[in-house]
């Protein structure tokens, strides 16, 4: 039996249900965006694990935290401590890194003597005692290290000062973040030094390892990639990122992002000037804003990129589009969802998260 309404009552049936449909829209895109303050610290990393958790790191005084989310950004857990460390190097692009492996989450962090610790947290939520990384005393100095992981891959890369001048310098572990190779030397600049205050990065892909690091080169600050197919054991030659320079004297403190899509292509974002770039490895740039602070990440296989502009974190999504997040530095995202990604960053020595609807 079919139900009969006149014309006029059913005109205001779908218009109400229309409405309601909207208004339930409204609420549900109002929730998902709602920013959320996960803990009092600065310089937060995330990460996610292959089922889609989050895991958020950060460092507050000595002390760092770790927090996580099985909601795809919809709540955290409450802050854990990892471990306090005297001297934790925890400010301007220097902080606790994480990584999810096959055996659990990793974390590392330095301090402000230069020495580098990992955390392994296990499967069944215990931290283990902390492992110095580098295998010389305080080489790391600068405290400017990044970390990533793959399945049982993981590698960690550092600025490093043991052969008298910064150098890039790694780690790598094929077991899931339980062991490590001896400390190699990934490059050295044959004018001497990188660049002493950027951050390296570092991406894993099976057994690929990308770097991508600030160079000091003909009194230039250009962005390099180094690429290794055997899990960081060998290296190639270090590539330019871009046809431009930046003949500078002083540091920018900007090291940039990198992203590794399925099909192998290799995506980077970084400043130059006041300006943001992204290219791919071969490629010239491509201006895509203007600011500081830059890194991506991949969203249903597409770069996202995020900088900080007047003190306001940008994203430009894959549709081109900009959003402002909101005030705040130290920026990070990662895909939470088929359709969402989650930023989180620092703004006043608190730690923020929200989701974003693409």
């Amino acid at each position: 039996m079919i139900l009969q309404l006149p014309g006029m009552r059913l005109n205001t049936f779908i218009a109400s249900f229309v409405l309601m449909f909207t208004v339930a829209c409204n609420e549900q895109s109002k929730k998902e965006n709602i920013v959320e303050n996960i803990g009092t610290g600065q310089m937060p990393c995330i990460t996610t694990d292959r089922s889609g958790n989050l895991y958020v790191v950060y460092g507050s005084g000595d002390s760092i935290f770790y927090t996580s989310s099985g909601e795809a950004g919809k709540g955290y857990s409450q802050p854990e401590l990892v471990a306090v460390l005297p001297g934790l190097a925890a400010s301007a692009m220097r902080g606790p890194q994480i990584a999810a492996t096959t055996d659990g989450i990793i974390v590392t962090a330095c301090n402000k003597p230069g020495d580098i610790f990992l955390y392994n947290k296990e499967k069944k939520g215990k931290w283990l005692p902390a492992y110095k990384l580098n295998d010389a005393d305080t080489v790391a100095k600068e405290g400017l290290m990044a970390l990533h992981a793959d399945g049982d891959h993981a590698f960690a890369v550092w600025l490093d000062l043991r052969n008298g001048h910064n150098q890039i310098f790694g780690s790598g572990s094929a077991d899931g973040g339980k062991t490590w190779t001896k400390n190699k030397q990934i490059y050295a600049s044959p004018d001497m030094t990188v660049c002493e205050c950027c951050k390296p990065s570092v991406y894993v892909k099976d057994k690929h390892v990308y770097v991508m690091f600030r160079n000091w080169l003909h009194g230039n600050r250009d962005l390099y990639l180094i690429q290794s197919d055997d899990s960081g054991l060998t290296f190639g030659t270090a590539q330019k990122l871009g046809t431009g320079n930046w003949p500078l004297t002083g540091c920018p403190m900007d090291g940039g992002g990198i992203a590794v899509q399925d099909n192998g292509v290799v995506q980077t974002v970084w400043r130059r000037q006041n300006k943001i770039y992204s290219c791919e490895p071969g490629q010239p740039e491509k201006e895509i804003g203007e600011g500081k602070g830059c890194t991506l990440a991949l969203v249903k296989n597409e770069p996202v990129y995020t900088w900080t502009e007047k003190g306001e974190i940008i994203c430009k999504l894959p549709s081109t589009a900009q959003k402002k997040i909101g005030k705040g530095r130290s920026q990070m995202i990662k895909q939470a969802g088929t359709n969402k990604l989650v930023c989180v960053w620092e703004n006043e020595n608190k730690i923020y998260s929200q989701i974003i609807n693409l």
